[in-house]
């Protein structure tokens, strides 16, 4: 009988590179981060290392004591590559590959690579493949020298690598055929805004620092059928759903990408379009890991995100999840937020109370309406059904008595 071999593609082995300017532990706390988005891309983290400096050397990231350092160690652990945890310039690129004879990547080509796995929408694939070649392009001098090193693996997946080998001018015609398809995508998407405009349901956006629970969120209340793993941007196609809250009223939840420290400023241009989403919503939800460490570190990145992208004076709730996995209750607070509450996306625990805020924070933008309306006019009521709250609904003889609490632009209709 003929032996069967099982073939299975060798895990990468890397060593992580940080550089503490001031506060180690931010830089301690940043490499966990880091090794959680290497095994999220599908290798193995072997040992982490860590440089006190003023600041970060110009031309080779770590300075030359250090560098000789993770070569031995490199070789000591029979490592496969090396991943810093900032961007590296050209040069930063191509002097430490020299030095270490080893592939060198840094925590931007990390997060492509992720996002070229988890792309699934043809948006999010020219979205991905548009900040994989802007990252290459300026980095392609660097990049020659150490191809016949790449091989395969981490900063290698999605349809950027094919091109990692053509000069700028090809790259830039890719870019440009790209925006334009890029283009297209973003119109339909603001097309779809603009319809959704029209219907007066209030849109709420999920957002949070990635594997906050968005997506367990957005499943729990809406039964989407949205993948949610326990792993770093396991969403990355934004998702709306629609939910009929206890009153009647139908609202739209859309999940959103995860934020993440350092997010590299070629995603944050590339996902615009997408992370706009909450630009445009009524109600912000903000999910918070209440179970991680970093909570409150990971609120201000989101904060932080959220400004950069122009969300503004909107109405936040922030949702403390996964409060399943803590034992002692804590005190969670958020000042930025208008509502907060403690939930459990996983067990349904605080649901309840969510949709009520969700309903009163509703009911605060809505108007009183006392009126009776002529039989010929019953189909007016359809929509206060839908898109308000109908308090009281009689039948009298010159036509139906209405009390209800209805969105401005349902009002405006119902007084034309």
């Amino acid at each position: 009988m003929a032996e069967t071999f099982e073939i299975k593609e060798q895990e990468e082995r890397m060593i992580l590179v940080g550089v503490a300017t001031s506060d180690g532990d931010d830089t301690a706390e940043s490499l966990d981060e880091l090794e959680e988005l290497i095994k999220t891309a599908g290798a193995e983290t072997i040992a982490k290392v860590i440089q006190n400096r003023e600041s970060v050397h110009p031309g080779t990231y770590i300075g030359k004591g250090k560098i000789e350092e993770v070569r031995l160690l490199a070789q000591d652990l029979d490592a496969t590559g090396v991943v810093c945890d900032d961007e590296l310039s050209p040069a930063q690129l191509k002097n430490l590959e020299e030095a270490l004879q080893i592939k060198v990547m840094d925590r931007t080509v990390t997060i492509l690579d992720i996002f070229a796995q988890r792309a699934s929408t043809r948006e999010g694939k020219i979205q991905v493949e548009l900040a994989q070649l802007k990252y290459r392009s300026s980095r392609l001098i660097g990049l020659r020298s150490s191809l016949s090193r790449l091989g395969g693996g981490i900063g290698t997946k999605g349809p950027g690598e094919k091109k990692l080998e053509m000069d700028r001018r090809l790259i830039r015609d890719r870019i440009s055929q790209l925006n334009r398809e890029l283009d297209d995508v973003v119109r339909t998407r603001e097309t779809t805004r603009h319809q959704r405009s029209k219907n007066p349901a209030p849109v709420i956006a999920i957002v949070g620092y990635t594997n906050a629970g968005k997506s367990t969120l957005l499943n729990t209340l809406t039964s989407a059928g949205v993948l949610s793993e326990d792993k770093l941007f396991a969403t990355l196609d934004p998702t709306t759903r629609n939910l009929k809250l206890e009153s009647g009223q139908q609202i739209l939840l859309t999940d959103t990408v995860g934020f993440i420290r350092k997010l590299p400023h070629h995603l944050i241009n590339a996902f615009r379009s997408t992370l706009e989403e909450a630009k445009y919503a009524d109600i912000i939800l903000h999910v918070v890991d209440s179970s991680n460490p970093e909570a409150y570190k990971h609120m201000h990145v989101v904060y932080e995100t959220l400004e950069n992208l122009g969300v503004r004076d909107k109405t936040i709730i922030t949702a403390f999840n996964k409060m399943d996995k803590i034992e002692e209750q804590p005190i969670l607070k958020d000042f930025k937020a208008d509502r907060t509450v403690q939930i459990s996306a996983k067990t349904g625990k605080g649901m309840d109370e969510l949709l009520n805020i969700i309903e009163e924070i509703l009911k605060e933008h809505k108007i009183l309406i006392e009126k009776v309306f002529p039989y010929s006019d019953a189909g007016k009521i359809q929509a206060i059904r839908k898109y308000g709250q109908l308090l009281q609904e009689e039948y009298q003889t010159e036509g139906i008595y209405v009390e209800a609490y209805v969105p401005k632009e349902i009002y405006l209709q119902l007084e034309k």
